[in-house]
């Protein structure tokens, strides 16, 4: 079993920046891989970027490669998401999500934490 708490997200202006944290509980964290996935309202919940267990490998999407930057501390139990020149329709709840490598599901879930980017 694998728990989830996000932290870090806020108000920022346009431009600006912010780093999403996602500490983790359980002891496989460091085989998992780990996904951000965001949901603005009225919107269906769309995949930010993910990480491989050995950050290896990342993945973004297009909305977001060049700006966001996902990176993990095994020893910490933490992945972060940085996330730089904030725009407007970057407002939404994050989260963090976890699945086994093997996996195609994500079957781990935060709770969420808003990002709100003004104008």
């Amino acid at each position: 079993q694998v728990q989830l708490v996000e932290s870090g997200g806020g108000l920022v202006q346009a431009g600006g920046s912010l780093r999403l944290s996602c500490t983790a509980s359980g002891r496989t964290f460091s085989t998992y891989v780990m996904g951000w996935f965001r949901q603005a309202p009225g919107k269906e919940r769309e995949f930010v970027g993910r990480i491989t267990w050995d950050a290896g490998y990342t993945r973004y999407a297009d909305s977001v490669k060049g700006r966001f930057t996902i990176s993990r501390d095994n020893t910490k139990n933490t992945v972060y998401l940085q996330m730089n020149s904030l725009k407007p329709e970057d407002t939404a709840v994050y989260y963090c999500a976890a699945r086994e490598s093997s996996a195609v599901l994500y079957n781990y879930w935060g709770q969420g934490t808003q990002v709100t980017v003004s104008s």
